[in-house]
């Protein structure tokens, strides 16, 4: 059994053959190079319960509903706490409509972390790995439903004791103009008022040809709240905050959907967030991971990127 004091002195070792690795953000993940990533998101085995609660949100996601978020996230602060207590928080938590894992939260998001940190990649990717879905706070800030968070739920056991999984995908996609047919279930859009409305349901709908991301709104969830959150209280470069608010919109970084709405800044937030999926989607096991260990070294890194209180 490792001491502290051993723990430290390996976990100092790796880092420093991290460090002459010289290994950058967007070098390819080598961690999961003996996955097989068939296993991963297969939303063509989803349960009923999971294909009505991705209806629920297709129906629910206007572009009224959006303004309104962002206003109330702009009026209130929620709560106001560090990163690791965040994180703590959402240690009973486990997302609905993630097919790979069951996992609470926490477990998760140091999975993520510790793959890219195996990879030796930055410690801003570290550590953007360790709060990227951050943002499932929501579910316990008084959200209107799971379909406003992107399918977080609490683990409700089975009848055979074990815990239930639920298979799907979780697509983020944009708001105020037609709606991709890249995302997950495009057919359960049909009852949002928008895809009637005479100017959302037009291909460029209130946004102009190639007026970049920045300039245009995502469904509103857990990576575009935490993306907002972070983005005025944190250090964390440009990549760093790409890969939070992306890393759900598959229907741009996977199916190559809304190129009429991006433009040449873009590139760069695309590159990042496809070297950092791999992370988010192949760290995935059932083999838990033991956050007393790990929690002075990613303590260093919270202390270095965020402000020590968070308004969340």
């Amino acid at each position: 059994m490792c001491m502290p004091d051993d723990f430290d002195a390996i976990s100092d070792a790796v880092d420093q053959v991290n460090i002459l690795k010289g290994k950058g953000w967007d070098d390819p993940s080598t961690f999961d190079e003996e996955k097989d990533k068939t296993q991963f998101r297969k939303y063509e085995e989803a349960c009923d319960r999971v294909k009505k609660f991705y209806k629920e949100q297709h129906e629910k996601q206007t572009m009224e509903f959006n303004i309104k978020m962002r206003v109330n996230m702009r009026k209130n602060v929620r709560a106001r706490m560090g990163i690791w207590e965040a994180m703590e928080k959402l240690n009973t938590l486990v997302d609905e409509s993630d097919p790979d894992t069951e996992l609470s939260q926490i477990e998760h998001l140091l999975q993520t972390a510790e793959a890219i940190r195996r990879d030796g990649k930055p410690d801003w990717m570290q550590v953007t790995g360790l709060v990227h879905d951050l943002g499932k706070l929501l579910y316990l800030f008084g959200s209107e439903g799971q379909w406003d968070v992107v399918g977080v739920c609490t683990r409700f056991p089975s009848i055979s004791g074990q815990h239930s999984s639920a298979a799907h995908e979780k697509d983020t996609f944009v708001v105020g103009c037609a709606f991709s047919d890249k995302i997950v279930l495009p057919e359960t859009f049909a009852n949002n008022p928008d895809s009637r409305d005479e100017v959302y349901s037009t291909k460029y709908g209130v946004y102009k040809p190639h007026c970049g991301l920045d300039n245009v709104m995502l469904s509103w969830g857990h990576d575009e709240y935490l993306y907002h959150i972070l983005k005025e209280q944190s250090s964390l470069p440009e990549e760093g905050l790409a890969m939070i608010r992306y890393h759900s919109f598959y229907p741009w970084h996977r199916e190559g959907a809304y190129t009429h709405l991006t433009n040449a800044s873009d590139d760069k937030a695309l590159a990042a967030v496809r070297a950092f999926n791999p992370y988010d989607l192949y760290s995935k096991s059932d083999e838990a991971v033991n956050p007393a260990a790990l929690k002075p070294y990613y303590e260093g890194l919270i202390k270095k990127y965020f402000n020590e209180i968070i308004e969340w």
